[in-house]
């Protein structure tokens, strides 16, 4: 149970941090947003 809730919020995260990236203009905020997703999407696979 507290691991979906768990998979759930990191994904809620992980998707306003790609829609961030998509939507920011500027390039240094898009490639911190990049570094960002990387390791969210690693922890909502569950993949060290």
């Amino acid at each position: 149970m507290i691991t979906l809730i768990y998979r759930a919020l990191i994904a809620l995260v992980l998707g306003l941090t790609v829609w961030n990236l998509f939507t920011e203009e500027k390039v240094l905020n898009q490639a911190n947003a990049a570094l960002v997703v990387i390791p969210l999407l690693l922890r909502l696979l569950m993949i060290k």
